[in-house]
């Protein structure tokens, strides 16, 4: 045999080393039984007494991490020998590690192996199972196995085959955050962290972690809003998840009804209201507002009170003993009723019934004479006064009668002729007739100052056409007005529409204070319509406080034909539904009618809330088919010879040839795309009278935007509380917070969970919503508390921040109203004729005649375009029969509110074709200029 070994060479030699020790280990054992042969050791020996070895510990799964092997050990009794098996072939004597002791408990041998295995073995092995190892015991009984342990190279990918979601789910709703960790040996254990803190089921039985790594919270609560992590590790590394946002919100609710008011009249037909309001609970995290009416109304009728009134006397009675007869009346006239008053005066009258021929106490009527003599001289004296006073009274009456009936007026209005120079028309745009006199008797009553309109408009001033008014007469002082009330004469048809539209300006009390109408003063959302009649003159219509116009120019109507022209903006849902990144910049403006045809581009100005930048948008205009789907119609950079487009920093101005419905949207580029977004705080009373309701709102920054937010706040008896700021919300996908701080500690406290909220960026950026707000809920600690002191932080994560400062009286009574709308718009939406244009039309005729003759030098309309900041697609206009008319019609669009006629001028000087600024002419000039082409017009 070990001639045999001797020949195998040296792989041979390492692989049966173990068996040559175990032969001649056999060899002597067959000599000690009296046997010789050579045949190869069996797996077991059985005929000794004794025992088969026994393992007290056997080799265990182990995995190799990195590059660093592992060792494997075995340990059994009785061992006489001890060698380890892997993948069937026996390992080198050489690399086992033994140790050898003694049980002093049974006396018998104890042997101990250790063997390393390195990463490179177990790579290099290629089975079809994995790398395993196995231990075999030698007694003088024969051999036992120990289990295989396997052995595998532990490894961790670094990338989640499924990561948690963000969720938005409602309170009391179900969350399920799903995470399949990333592939790994051996298998990594997952754990759930919120807010970068392990999170604990067994301590919490709302949330449960055991279903397939999955995070399971049965009941939504506002404490489980967060952002949750999944964290998966085994021995070789940890993995952490993308982080899901968990924002659970709460829509509002309605709180009971007050009781119904009393009846807001004392007699007759009149209402009750009730109302509630939206904070059981208020809205949070982006919660839905309450959906319902939160003032109710009925009719109610009171019974009018009557008060009572005498009958007539009764005859007098029969004479009595004591000389007097009696006659009495009764209060039944009516009977007071409902409250009325009692009937004045005595029930009952008596007198002497004898002519003193009646005898008292036994006694002749001559011993009492005197006295009755004095009392009957004094009666005939109050007789006698009271006759002289009443013919005194009817003298007057009958002088006040003859003086009336000479004249012919019972107030005195006098013609514009007798006017001064404190007498002002109205409305500036009318030219008086100073050769009419008229005058108009009747009696003249103003109401309240928001009813001035509707007098303009009545039949009273209607024959006074184009006359100054001048009121004077003691009624009017009676009714608290001033002695000087000037009025203007009713318009021609088409110039102002029957609206009731009405611009907001400031006024000034006694106090100098400013003061600008409150909520209730505002028009309703259904008023964002109007509507003028246009003809060839042209004209401009405007939206009040919405930023929305239309400039008809000069001859894009023909000549003896008028259009009603009307433009309206779309508050509802948006029919424009955005694709992919795109969003909406501006309302949607329809202009009409549609069917109607221009002979010249007319200038629409939409606003937008965009931080107009081509570097970071890319900005469309679009418009909507007959079939009601939207169709772009130019980029704002491009060229393009069907319109043009002008884009300011909060409007734009494009010139178009049909009307339809329009509106832009934009593209961002770059996450810096900035919307600009208007961030305003208003506040009202609770049904509770400790309570008060923050309400912070952020919409666009677009007027008709903030226009809807006031009608919204107007119904629920919202107040201002702090000027509207700028916010600039990028496009980087960080969500908007919002948050109350600085509140008085021992005046109000917050309710729970309020004093922070945080939105979403998709509900931010996008348009398509109505007005998002947040709602926060102050509570007073003592009805004594009327002043709140506060800071609303509303800021960008990783963006721009403002801060609202809150100082306010929740007295409505003391509470400083705020301007909510800058007096910029015409009180009149529509302006007809020239004096709807700030160019006068003598000096347009000019400009366009110089300019649209081509020149030498270079400097035709060209040049005036550039000088007015018109650099770029000047193909438009080469298209049109007037480029400069085209222009001017554009600087109109662009300069309505301000008129700077001064700039205009200075790029006429600089171009070279003028040497008179327009800022210099007089206004007597341009009301002849005006006054000549109306003659050459026929007007």
């Amino acid at each position: 045999m070990g001639a045999a070994a001797a020949a195998g060479g040296g792989g041979g030699a390492r692989r049966w080393l173990p068996w040559l020790g175990l032969c001649f280990w056999a060899a002597g054992a067959a000599a000690a039984r009296g046997t010789d042969n050579g045949e190869v050791l069996p797996e077991s020996i059985p005929s000794a007494p004794g025992t088969l070895p026994h393992f007290i510990e056997e080799p265990d799964d182990a995995y190799i991490i990195k590059s660093n092997p592992i060792a494997l050990r075995c340990k059994a009794r009785p061992a006489m020998q001890i060698f380890f098996k892997c993948n069937g072939e026996w390992v080198h004597q050489n690399e086992h590690v033994s140790e050898e002791s003694l049980d002093e408990s049974s006396g018998l041998k104890v042997r101990e192996v250790f063997i390393n295995v390195t990463r490179q073995q177990v790579e290099d092995f290629h089975g079809p199972e994995d790398y395993w190892c196995q231990c075999v015991a030698w007694s003088h009984l024969g051999t036992s196995k120990s289990r295989k342990a396997s052995v595998r190279i532990a490894y961790l990918r670094k990338n989640f085959e499924q990561d948690p979601q963000g969720r938005e789910v409602p309170i009391e709703g179900m969350i399920v955050l799903h995470c399949r960790p990333p592939e790994g040996i051996p298998a990594a254990e997952v754990e759930w962290l919120k807010n970068e803190e392990p999170i604990d089921s067994e301590q919490d039985e709302n949330i449960d972690t055991r279903a397939d790594h999955n995070l399971i919270i049965r009941q939504a609560r506002l404490s489980d809003s967060g952002n949750y992590t999944c964290m998966a590790a085994n021995i070789v590394a940890k993995r952490r998840s993308l982080s899901a946002t968990v924002v659970v919100y709460v829509n509002g609710g309605w709180s009971s009804w007050t009781e119904w008011s009393a009846c807001n009249v004392r007699c007759g037909r009149g209402w009750q209201k009730r109302s509630r309001t939206c904070t059981n609970p208020a809205p949070l995290n982006g919660g839905a507002f309450c959906e319902g009416m939160s003032v109710q109304k009925i009719t109610c009728t009171s019974l009018c009170p009557v008060d009572g009134s005498w009958e007539v006397w009764s005859e007098w009675s029969v004479c009595s003993p004591e000389c007097e007869h009696l006659r009495i009346r009764e209060c039944t006239a009516p009977p007071p009723r409902n409250g009325g008053k009692f009937c004045e005066g005595l029930s009952q009258e008596s007198e002497n019934c004898t002519d003193g021929l009646c005898i008292l106490d036994k006694k002749p009527l001559h011993e009492i004479k005197p006295q009755s003599i004095e009392n009957a001289s004094d009666i005939a004296l109050y007789s006698g006064l009271g006759a002289a006073v009443l013919a005194v009274a009817v003298l007057v009456v009958g002088v006040t009668l003859y003086r009336r009936s000479q004249s012919d007026y019972g107030v005195d209005v006098i013609d514009s002729s007798a006017l001064t120079g404190n007498s002002l028309l109205l409305n500036s745009a009318m030219q008086p007739d100073l050769t009419v006199s008229r005058t108009y008797s009747g009696p003249i009553c103003l109401q309240d100052p928001l009813d001035k309109e509707l007098m303009t408009e009545s039949s009273l001033f209607n024959p006074l056409s184009d006359i100054k008014v001048k009121v004077q007469s003691s009624f009017m002082v009676s009714l608290g007005v001033s002695e000087r009330a000037e009025y203007h004469g009713k318009n021609p048809s088409g110039t102002f529409p029957h609206g009731n539209n009405r611009g907001f300006s400031t006024m000034h009390p006694r106090n100098k204070t400013p003061y600008i109408p409150n909520l209730s003063s505002l028009p309703t959302r259904t008023e964002l319509r109007t509507t003028g009649v246009f003809g060839h003159l042209g004209g401009r219509l405007v939206m009040p406080n919405t930023g929305v116009s239309l400039l008809i120019p000069h001859g894009a109507i023909p000549e003896e034909n008028s259009w009603e022209i009307y433009m309206s903006i779309n508050q509802g849902e948006p029919s424009l539904q955005s694709d992919g990144s795109e969003v909406l910049l501006s309302p949607e403006v329809t202009c009409g009618p549609p069917d109607m045809v221009v002979t010249t581009p007319f200038a629409l100005t939409i606003p937008h809330c965009a931080d107009v930048s081509s570097e970071h948008w890319n900005i469309h205009l679009k418009k909507r088919t007959q079939q009601g789907k939207w169709e772009e119609v130019m980029s704002v950079e491009d060229e393009s010879t069907s319109c043009y487009c002008l884009l300011d920093p909060f409007a734009c101005h494009v010139l178009l040839d049909s009307f339809g419905t329009y509106a832009l949207t934009g593209e961002p580029i770059t996450d810096c795309a900035v919307k600009q977004l208007k961030v305003a705080v208003f506040g009202c009373m609770s049904c509770n009278s400790l309570d008060y309701n923050l309400r912070v709102y952020c919409v666009d920054n677009t007027p008709c935007a903030f226009q809807e937010v006031v009608s919204d706040e107007r119904h629920q008896g919202g107040q201002l509380l702090e000027e509207p700021k700028l916010l600039h919300f990028k496009g980087n996908t960080f969500s908007l917070q919002i948050s109350v701080l600085d509140i008085p500690p021992f005046l109000w406290r917050i309710k729970p969970f309020t004093a922070c909220q945080e939105v979403p960026f998709s509900r931010v950026w996008s348009s398509n919503r109505q007005p998002l707000h947040c709602a926060f809920s102050l509570e007073r600690y003592t009805p004594t508390t009327t002043q709140l002191s506060c800071k609303i932080c509303i800021r960008q994560l990783k963006g721009h921040e403002q801060i609202l400062q809150v100082q306010t009286s929740i007295l409505e009574s003391e509470r400083e109203t705020i301007t909510f709308f800058a007096q910029e718009d015409s009180v009149f939406p529509a302006q007809t004729g020239p004096k709807a244009f700030k160019i006068p039309y003598s000096i347009r005729q000019r400009i366009c005649a110089t300019f649209d003759t081509p020149n030498a030098k270079g400097k035709d309309w060209q040049m005036l375009a550039q000088k007015n900041s018109i650099n770029r697609n000047l193909s438009y206009f080469a298209t049109q029969s007037s480029p400069s008319a085209v222009i001017l019609n554009l600087w109109e669009a662009r300069h309505q509110h301000d008129g700077d006629l001064d700039s205009l001028a200075c790029a006429l000087e600089e171009i070279g074709r003028t040497h008179t600024k327009l800022s210099n002419i007089t206004e007597s000039q341009l009301d002849e200029a005006d006054f000549n082409y109306s003659r050459q017009n026929g007007l």
